[in-house]
């Protein structure tokens, strides 16, 4: 049977990597669709992503012989199914715009996701989430509850072998424990005006300050709050004549845009990470 696959990879740079890997993938019959690389000079690694398809190598024992050419040549990498869906929990507070966007974007054929749940420690979305019937969890989170709440998420997230976590405007800091459980697989998204403008009502200390330019980063979880890899970013002008409102608007628009385009790439395999940065393959 034919599949379509996607091999990433990283290494330290050296002459004949790609050669190797089309040799490798030839002597499997497989045929390269689409691969990208880039070397980065600085820390003198090698990236790249490769999408092929192959039918005379069972899947099993295609991840097995990619294990062994991997290791001969001490690669960091990933094989996965194309066309397969990732499992996805996504988490919310009570501003559920990148909710609406990423649930709508995905029963439109428009992101390759599999949305197992949704968990919040609000009821806020719970109908929004029965209406894509999407099992909504409510789980409240207080100081003194905050280690029980996480022990729950995480079980929800194991129990529906989730790929990938979205923090879609999930507005509690994750435990350097659940940090480090979901490290690489779980993407945030906020406002630009960080460190700028910290705390409540961020567009109403930005329009106060008369700011230019408002965007949105989307990055992926670490235990430094709001540093980790940067998958994505944008930004739209303002002036004077924008109200709070307007400016909330045009953030909150920014912010699922953002977010659907590292959601996208991260769920197509288009993401490697790179130290603190990341090397994303459009």
């Amino acid at each position: 049977m034919e599949f379509t696959y996607v091999l990433t990879l990283s290494c330290k740079d050296k002459p004949g990597i790609v050669h190797a890997v089309s040799g490798f993938l030839l002597e499997r019959g497989a045929n390269i669709e689409e691969a990208a690389q880039y070397n980065d000079h600085a820390t003198g690694l090698f990236f790249m992503r490769v999408q092929f398809v192959c039918a005379g190598v069972s899947p099993a024992d295609l991840h097995t012989h990619t294990g062994e050419f991997a290791t001969a040549h001490a690669m960091n990498w990933g094989l996965h199914r194309l066309h397969q869906p990732m499992r996805t929990v996504i988490l919310v507070s009570q501003q559920g715009h990148c909710l609406n966007d990423l649930l709508f974007r995905w029963k439109s054929g428009l992101l390759p996701l599999d949305i197992r749940a949704i968990v919040s420690n609000h009821r806020d979305f719970y109908q929004l989430a029965a209406s894509y019937n999407v099992p909504f969890h409510h789980i409240p989170v207080t100081a003194a509850t905050k280690a029980q709440a996480e022990a729950r998420q995480f079980d929800i997230i194991a129990q529906e072998e989730a790929e990938l976590v979205v923090l879609a405007r999930y507005m509690q800091i994750l435990s350097d424990d659940l940090c480090r459980k979901l490290s690489g697989r779980a993407i945030n998204i906020h406002h630009s005006f960080l460190p700028s403008f910290k705390g409540a009502k961020p567009y109403y200390q930005a329009h106060d300050r008369g700011v230019k330019l408002i965007g949105a980063t989307a990055h992926y979880v670490t235990a430094d709050l709001d540093e980790g890899p940067i998958i994505e970013q944008d930004v739209a002008r303002v002036d004077h004549t924008h109200t709070v409102e307007d400016l909330t608007a045009i953030g909150r628009d920014t912010e699922s845009q953002v977010l659907a385009r590292a959601v996208k790439w991260h769920s197509e395999h288009r993401v490697l990470l790179n130290g603190h940065k990341t090397v994303v393959f459009k």
